[in-house]
C-alpha cells in the first residue's frame, strides 16, 4: 500500500537517454551556511535556527516538506535514490524537501546543512546538472554560504570541500560483468579518480551488476567520455553475448523467481538485473519494462521494516508480479 501511495520520483517515469544501460543521473551539490557550526556539532536549537534559515530561503520553491512519515516510507525514499541511507530523520532541525515531479530534492542538516540534488532518469547529465546549480544560485541570494579562498566550499567531511559538488550515473554493466571484463573497466575508472560503487553505496558490491559512478568535482570532459565509453563497451558486450548465453541466464533467473515464496535482497537484485536484460531486449518471454523493473528495484525496502521473513516474502511477490504482468 505504501509503494502504491507514494508518488514516483520523475527518474521512475520518465524513459530518458540511453535507458537500457544508465538508471539515472544525479548531481548533487552540498553547502554550509556561515555563523553555524557543522550538523554534528550544533546543538537542537542551532539545527532548529538554520532549518528555519533554508525554509525562508526555498518558501518561493514550493517544495514539499515530508514530515511523519512512516519506517516503510522512508525506505522507499531511500531506494528511490531521493534521501542518503544515513538520513537522521528522527533528529531535531531534520528536513527533506522535494518539488512536485521529485526530480529536485533538499536534504537539511544531514552530514551538511544543505544538500541539494537534481535526479532523472537515464544519461541526463545536461538537464540534470542546471536543475541544481539553479537552485543552488537561487539559494545563495539569500543565504551566506561558507568558503575558503583555498579550500572553495567548506564541507563537513575534508574531501568534500571545493566545488562540493557529486556527479552520479546509475548503470547496469551485466554485458560486461557477465563477459568478465567489468573488472579490468573499473579498474581503468579508478585511474581517472572516478569512484565506483554498488548499488547499495559505498563499500557495496556489484550485485546484479547495478553501479554508480561518481566524480567528486565539476563534471568535465575526462568524466562524461568515461561514461560515454562505459555505455559504449556496454552495449558491445550484450551484442557478443547474444548467442543464447544472456537468455539462459535470464529465464534460469525468473524460473528460480517463481519458485519461490521468499527472495533474499541480494537474490532480488541479482534477479531484477537479468529480467532488466531481457526487458531491454524486449524478449518476448519477459513482459515487463525497463521503467517496470527499475520501479520495483526501488522497491526492495533495502532496510527491512517488518522483518528479514516479511521483508522476502514482499520481494517475491513483486517479482512475480513483474514476471506474470
Amino acid at each position: 500500500m505504501v509503494l502504491k501511495s507514494m508518488p514516483k520520483p520523475l527518474w521512475l517515469t520518465q524513459e530518458g537517454p540511453h535507458r537500457d544501460v544508465c538508471l539515472s543521473t544525479r548531481v548533487r551539490i552540498m553547502r554550509n551556511l556561515v555563523g553555524h557550526r557543522f550538523p554534528t556539532f550544533a546543538d537542537p536549537e542551532e539545527l532548529n535556527g538554520i532549518m528555519a534559515e533554508v525554509l525562508a530561503a526555498t518558501e518561493a520553491e514550493k517544495f514539499e516538506s515530508t514530515k511523519n512519515l512512516t519506517n516503510a516510507e522512508r525506505d522507499y525514499l531511500v531506494a528511490s535514490r531521493l534521501v542518503s541511507p544515513e538520513f537522521p530523520w528522527t533528529l531535531p532541525g531534520r528536513a527533506l524537501l522535494t518539488n512536485q515531479e521529485r526530480s529536485l530534492c533538499v536534504m537539511v542538516n544531514e552530514e551538511d546543512h544543505v544538500r541539494a540534488q537534481a535526479i532523472l532518469g537515464g544519461w541526463n547529465l545536461d538537464a540534470a546538472s542546471p536543475l541544481v546549480s539553479g537552485l543552488i544560485k537561487r539559494m545563495a541570494g539569500k543565504l551566506d554560504f561558507c568558503t575558503h579562498p583555498k579550500f572553495g566550499y567548506l564541507a563537513a567531511s575534508p574531501p568534500n570541500c571545493g566545488s562540493g559538488r557529486r556527479t552520479s550515473i546509475f548503470f547496469h554493466l551485466i554485458g560486461l560483468a557477465h563477459s568478465k571484463r567489468l573488472p579490468s573497466v573499473l579498474q581503468a575508472l579508478a585511474t581517472k579518480n572516478i569512484v565506483v560503487r554498488g548499488l547499495f553505496g559505498e563499500s557495496s558490491r556489484a550485485i546484479g551488476a547495478f553501479l554508480q559512478v561518481s566524480v567528486l568535482r565539476e563534471e568535465d570532459a575526462e568524466f562524461r567520455g568515461a561514461c560515454e565509453y562505459l555505455v559504449q563497451q556496454e552495449r558491445i558486450a550484450r551484442e557478443d553475448r547474444l548467442s543464447g548465453q544472456l537468455r539462459t541466464r535470464a529465464d534460469q533467473a525468473r524460473d528460480f523467481a517463481l519458485a519461490n515464496r521468499t527472495l533474499s535482497l541480494a537474490d532480488s537484485v541479482r534477479i531484477l538485473g537479468w529480467i532488466r536484460w531481457a526487458a531491454a531486449e524486449k524478449l518476448s518471454t519477459f513482459p515487463a519494462t525497463v521503467l517496470s523493473v527499475d520501479h520495483v528495484l526501488a522497491s526492495l525496502e533495502l532496510r527491512p521494516t517488518l522483518g528479514e521473513d516479511a521483508a522476502g516474502t514482499t520481494r517475491a511477490d513483486l517479482i512475480h508480479q513483474l514476471c506474470e504482468s
